[in-house]
């Protein structure tokens, strides 16, 4: 008989309450009982609550790993937008399983098997990326109109020291202030403009306070508080649309260099013009003057910090903890020569970041020294044509490339940087042969 694996996907928390996916795949099930195609009950795929706009979904990456390790007949959907929204990645999928001799089959759909058939589906995954365009721009069109109209319901959530009231058949969704939190706010923001306090300082002193943060954490972070001083919503004047995303890869997070992997994704966040924001009128709890104030003594700091990186170091964003797993970061120390000396030092080591102290007792080290240790490494793989004509070959083979997500690139010549080392020979992901080089070097 058969054997056929099935794939189902719902995008919204409201279809997977729903339970759309049960019938779905029950649908499917009907399916290839009708067509006696046997389906082994783990070969059951199912994907609840995320987007067919994307490739990087649970369910789907083991559906992949099952077809290239394994293989499968028939994979059995139930209609092509289940698979995916985007006709690129539709295409993309059904090429990669047609190349490990797997049909995919749905069942309110084409089957795929002839011209015509492989034809239609394209249409139907063109047209069904036109509509999922259409929900997305229908969507930002009514919350940009909602919020020129002054409404805060396409804020979401409140931010600390505000309660968000939601809308009745009497009033409007509205923010309601907090008076015990406010007062709180309102200290935090005249210790930053007059005290001259650091953001450490105030995000201990915010803790010593035994207040939860919004998301109900006893300890707060720097990136809180820092984010809480840039918040105009403070000074009555809440913002929609402070942010947007731009088709462009923000690079390689330290975790994902560590697993030796490229991240998935290919766009990033970046902070809208200011012409383009639209503020909604809030209660506010602290004056403009204050505010102003405080978002001038931040723009004096990121200018003026300490840690303004002006002599980049090799393994700056690279490097990480053996016993505990977290970044290094650089830091550094005047002698009394007034020179200054580089070090990496854990995350993990620091006191002040953790409840109950420090969670890793590995030592800072020397910047230069590493740094030359690595570099002599590099140097030395480099200098070894076998070994680099070997790890290209294994590149080069489909189960590799099926693992990194098929992101290899030509590259030439010979370098270093930030993202990487480029090896010259072939097909090779600069960022991922970096990682690779650097990884192999520690161990050699």
């Amino acid at each position: 008989m058969t054997s056929a694996a099935i794939y189902a996907r719902v995008s919204s928390a409201r279809q997977k309450q729903d339970d759309t996916i049960v019938s779905q795949t029950a649908a499917v099930r009907a399916h290839a009982e009708r067509n006696r195609l046997e389906v082994p009950a783990e070969w059951v795929f199912e994907d609840e609550g995320h987007s067919g706009a994307t490739l990087v979904r649970p369910a789907l990456e083991r559906l992949r790993d099952l077809v290239a390790g394994v293989g499968v007949d028939v994979i059995l959907c139930y209609s092509p937008d289940r698979l995916a929204r985007k006709f690129a990645y539709q295409a993309l999928l059904i090429e990669e399983f047609s190349r490990a001799g797997t049909r995919v089959e749905f069942v309110n759909g084409p089957r795929g098997d002839s011209p015509e058939d492989a034809l239609l589906v394209q249409f139907q995954g063109m047209f069904a990326e036109y509509e999922k365009a259409q929900i997305l721009e229908r969507s930002r069109r009514g919350k940009q109109h909602r919020a020129k109209a002054g409404s805060v319901n396409v804020l979401g959530g409140a931010p600390f020291g505000y309660r968000y009231v939601k809308k009745s058949d009497h009033a409007g969704a509205a923010y309601a202030i907090v008076e015990g939190e406010a007062v709180l706010v309102a200290e935090l923001f005249r210790r930053y403009a007059d005290d001259g306090a650091s953001i450490a300082d105030l995000t201990r002193w915010l803790t010593e306070q035994g207040v939860p943060t919004r998301t109900g954490k006893t300890r707060w972070d720097r990136s809180v508080v820092w984010a809480m001083l840039r918040n105009p919503a403070y000074a009555g004047q809440a913002v929609f649309g402070k942010t947007m995303t731009i088709n462009e890869s923000p690079g390689l997070n330290r975790r994902a260099r560590l697993e030796g992997r490229a991240t998935p994704r290919a766009v990033k966040v970046v902070d809208r013009p200011l012409a383009e924001q639209i503020t909604i009128a809030v209660p506010a709890i602290i004056d403009e003057q204050t505010f102003e104030r405080v978002a001038g003594r931040l723009v004096d700091n990121k200018r003026f910090a300490a840690r303004n990186t002006k002599i980049p170091s090799l393994l700056q964003g690279l490097a990480a903890c053996s016993g505990c797993g977290y970044a290094y970061y650089r830091t550094n120390t005047t002698t009394t020569a007034k020179k200054k000396i580089f070090y990496y030092r854990c995350l993990g080591s620091d006191d002040y970041r953790y409840e109950g102290g420090r969670v890793c007792a590995n030592k800072p080290v020397r910047a230069d020294y590493l740094d030359q240790v690595v570099w002599d490494h590099i140097g030395a793989l480099l200098t070894d044509p076998t070994m680099i004509r070997g790890e290209i070959d294994r590149r080069l083979d489909p189960s590799f490339a099926h693992a990194v997500g098929w992101s290899l690139v030509m590259a030439s010549g010979v370098g270093w940087g930030r993202r990487g080392v480029v090896a010259g020979v072939g097909f090779v992901e600069a960022r991922v042969w970096g990682w690779w080089l650097l990884r192999s070097g520690a161990r050699g």
